[in-house]
């Protein structure tokens, strides 16, 4: 099922709620450094993630898929209670607040179903997208992927800059950074920033897993360079 898919689904307005505030013994988002004029700016301090959490209950679930506008809706196979509360209990947010809408899809074969939700916050730079594969009969629902890139603008920035920094040989001179997705938990520290060198189908292509927690880089995978 396409992301265009899911973005026909009907758009479930939830109560918005601020996001959490960031401990204090976390590290600061912000390096502040006393320099001489002409001395080298340092590599930026390691950043501490907003903290991630799973905002939504069996019921906003439930809701979402009951109210759903894609043609021929959720099967109501699907609609069931221990199903929603494993969907709900599945999905986690970067900073732990609700998604301002959610858009809902699923498709059901002879045996099992693939159900699909999205939805982001106000002011994030995109989408997060959450696949499950269903087996209606049993309740049992499992994560077939997460492409989580509902983040504030300012941290993707931020991640830049960190990157870039912990970059020593090099590799992404030249390039521009095309997008950046977290993982959740159990790694929530860790992002995947994507850079290209173009819009050409074999440009350069590095894909970087920053740990943000500690600054450095620790998986970076290359096409067309």
């Amino acid at each position: 099922m396409s992301r265009l898919a899911l973005s026909a689904g009907l758009a479930l307005v939830l109560a918005a709620c601020g996001s959490p505030s960031v401990p204090s013994d976390r590290p600061s988002l912000a390096a502040t450094t006393s320099l001489t004029p002409g001395e080298p700016s340092p590599p930026p301090q390691a950043q501490a993630p907003p903290e991630p959490g799973r905002p939504f209950d069996a019921e906003a679930i439930l809701a979402a898929m009951r109210d759903s506008r894609r043609p021929g809706g959720v099967p109501a196979a699907l609609q069931q209670e221990a199903i929603a509360r494993s969907v709900a209990e599945a999905i986690w947010t970067i900073d732990g607040g609700p998604w301002r809408t959610i858009a809902v899809g699923a498709s059901c074969g002879s045996a099992r179903c693939v159900l699909e939700l999205a939805g982001a916050p106000g002011g994030r730079v995109g989408d997060d997208a959450w696949v499950f594969d269903v087996d209606p009969s049993s309740g049992a629902v499992e994560l077939v992927t997460a492409d989580l890139h509902a983040l504030p603008g300012d941290l993707v920035e931020r991640l830049d800059v960190m990157t870039r920094a912990a970059d020593r040989a090099g590799l992404l001179d030249g390039l521009v950074l095309a997008s950046a997705r977290w993982l959740p938990p159990p790694e929530p520290d860790r992002f995947v920033l994507s850079y290209r060198s173009g819009d050409e189908e074999r440009s350069c292509a590095r894909d970087v897993t920053l740990d943000a927690a500690r600054g450095e880089v620790v998986r970076t995978t290359s096409t067309g360079c």
